[in-house]
């Protein structure tokens, strides 16, 4: 009966006429999330507030998340999703993740897509929400205005689930919110439902994908009643060893450290260590898992696989820990960064911006990284927080075979807010230094090979700004040697050769009216920054020059110490410069200085494991789209200047 009953009310629901002609209705989506809320007797700041957790307002043209959820409300139709989706998984199989040149190359084989199977019902909310509003799944999935109704009728029908009436009360709907996350763990639940609270709290505006302008009024007077989540019979996680702050909700799903062959050196995928007492932890590395939640658990729990420190889901912000933070993950590609960093990888694929990294995993994630962070004395700046795309190749042989997850569609100014550490100017425009921060929703740069070699990804705000070889946008992008050799860079969505992203800082090389010219990869890159829309701010800092009377100095992809330095049978790893050129006259951004050091483990029973630590110092630079590393011996330091 409910549903005929909704069904006779659908012109309620049908998208807002333009306003006028030419003329696009910016208020139709604040107007759809009021009527809606009137309509099924739900709070409105509830109905908003649960839709920023799960798309901050956004619709991503009707495409679907990684979990089959779309619209505003993340409505999910996994089915309708899984049926149009070329995806594979297996995407972080290739290559050599553990990039230590002195073990024998261990490639996994990629992993196929699960058979599909009985979807649950957190995968079908669409399904649902068409039976409690009469409006066909299509609808649901294809307007927005159709999407609020969906999630509001939901909403409704969690708090009869509980119990209790559609109280006009924000703070009554705590259990029905956490039941609207779908998470099947309590922990999960609460932790969805206080963030979506806290943002009734403090308020929310912004512009959508779509140009509506959508906004939650700050209301300081709500008390949610969290002691409803109780009442829903939903499992405890296993958390006897993660490693995790208390607002975010963690559950060990362990990475196996065990022996599958026959040799000592059998064994995955991770190594015992005892860090910070062996050696510091200087990196926190972002990825997107190119598969699934389901998939990409199933693969961490393989000794013959990878391993990692954690993963976090995209629907909900649940986190599931696979090994200690002391103990080194095979994650980067690069065995120094391996050394010295946590590794955490996000659901999601980066040349489909609509799978979307969701506000309640960027929230789950920053408190993360926050509480990480703050542990292991990790500075929160992109130097140090760096994406799987920004690693470097170790050799010249491994620079283009390096990841280029999460790639240009992750929100990386957003992220920093979450972390409390968001990218502003420190000087003038003489302070030598840039910080890259467009207006992620403004900076649509045309990407392609999302969806195939050659074809445009669909607009999509970006982090990352173009470098070109002049100030103009017609002049040819700048080359990367060691991913094109003597060939140009492209637009790809995985081509990082021509790419300064939001957070990293550059040394200034010129000006030319609304254009900048920085330091990268040995050669003048000029973007575009016009006053008014500025695609970044002026910084200072340190940078490093070649010193005097040098023509150009190496640049490395790995820290190593030099030959004395290794103890008889550890053997000496090679210093092999990386095929760019850091020339007289150029600086680049300073990230900080570390000594050298070598991480020997070979064998499962981890006889002969090795520290090696030597007295070459080294700077991480930014160097390009991804940092390098340069000695101290052959550059000199200075304050930045412009």
């Amino acid at each position: 009966m409910a549903a005929v009953a909704a069904a006779a009310l659908l012109p309620v629901f049908v998208g807002a006429a333009p306003a006028g002609a030419g003329q696009a209705d910016t208020g139709s989506l604040q107007r759809a999330f009021t009527t809606a809320a009137r309509h099924y007797h739900v709070p409105v700041s509830v109905l908003l507030g649960v839709s920023y957790l799960e798309s901050r307002w956004d619709g991503h043209a009707g495409r679907p998340s990684v979990t089959g959820g779309y619209g505003p409300m993340h409505l999910t139709d996994a089915r309708t999703a899984l049926a149009g989706s070329g995806r594979r998984a297996g995407g972080d199989a290739l290559g050599d993740p553990r990039g230590d040149t002195s073990r024998p190359l261990r490639t996994p084989a990629a992993v196929p897509l699960p058979a599909e199977r009985a979807l649950p019902a957190s995968l079908r909310t669409a399904e649902r929400a068409a039976a409690l509003t009469g409006l066909p799944r299509a609808a649901l999935r294809e307007n927005a205005a159709d999407n609020v109704a969906g999630g509001a009728a939901l909403l409704a029908a969690a708090q009869r689930a509980t119990g209790r009436p559609p109280s006009a009360d924000p703070g009554q709907w705590f259990g029905a919110v956490a039941r609207y996350s779908g998470a099947d763990d309590a922990a999960t639940a609460t932790d969805f439902a206080d963030d979506v609270f806290q943002v009734i709290h403090d308020g929310a505006a912004r512009t959508t994908d779509s140009g509506q302008r959508v906004a939650l009024a700050a209301d300081a007077s709500v008390r949610p009643r969290t002691t409803q989540v109780r009442a829903l019979g939903l499992r405890a996680p296993r958390t006897e060893r993660t490693e995790c702050p208390r607002r975010v909700a963690c559950e060990w799903v362990p990475a196996p450290y065990q022996q599958y062959g026959p040799g000592n050196g059998d064994y995955g995928n991770h190594d015992l260590a005892d860090r910070p007492k062996d050696s510091s932890v200087d990196y926190i590395v972002i990825h997107d898992t190119e598969g699934t939640w389901d998939t990409t658990l199933k693969l961490v729990q393989d000794p013959k696989y990878l391993g990692w420190h954690y993963t976090v889901r995209s629907s909900d912000g649940h986190v599931a820990e696979h090994m200690a933070t002391k103990d080194v993950g095979w994650h980067a590609g690069n065995w120094y960064v391996n050394a010295k960093s946590i590794g955490i990888e996000h659901e999601g694929f980066l040349a489909d911006p609509d799978a979307w990294y969701t506000e309640a995993m960027y929230r789950a994630s920053a408190r993360l990284v926050r509480y990480l962070a703050a542990r292991y004395d990790i500075p929160l700046d992109r130097q140090h927080i760096l994406g799987h795309d920004n690693v470097p190749g170790t050799t010249p042989a491994t620079v283009a075979g390096m990841h280029t997850d999460p790639g240009p569609y992750w929100d990386w100014a957003h992220y920093f807010e979450l972390l409390g550490a968001p990218f502003h100017a420190t000087a003038g425009r003489h302070g030598g230094l840039v910080t890259i921060d467009p207006s992620y929703q403004d900076n649509q740069p045309v990407y392609t090979d999302c969806a195939g070699a050659g074809t445009a990804c669909a607009p999509h705000g970006s982090e990352a700004v173009r470098l070109h070889t002049a100030p103009s946008e017609d002049a040819p992008l700048v080359r990367d040697v060691g991913l094109h050799g003597s060939g140009e860079s492209t637009t790809g969505v995985n081509d990082t050769g021509a790419r300064a992203s939001t957070g990293q800082r550059f040394a200034v090389a010129d000006r030319r009216g609304d254009w900048v010219a920085v330091w990268y990869l040995g050669q003048k890159a000029w973007f575009h920054d016009p006053a008014g829309r500025r695609t970044a701010v002026d910084s200072r800092g340190w940078v490093v020059t070649p010193k005097p009377g040098a023509a150009s100095v190496p640049v490395y992809g790995r820290a190593y110490p030099e030959a004395t330095a290794y103890p008889s049978g550890v053997p000496v790893q090679s210093l092999t410069p990386l095929q760019y050129t850091f020339g007289a006259g150029q600086s680049y951004a300073v990230g900080g200085r570390t000594p050298g050091e070598y991480f020997y483990s070979q064998n499962f029973d981890r006889s002969g494991q090795t520290w090696v630590r030597g007295r070459t110092l080294y700077y991480e630079i930014q160097f390009g789209h991804r940092v390098a590393y340069v000695k101290a011996d052959d550059v000199v330091v200075r304050p930045s200047r412009g």
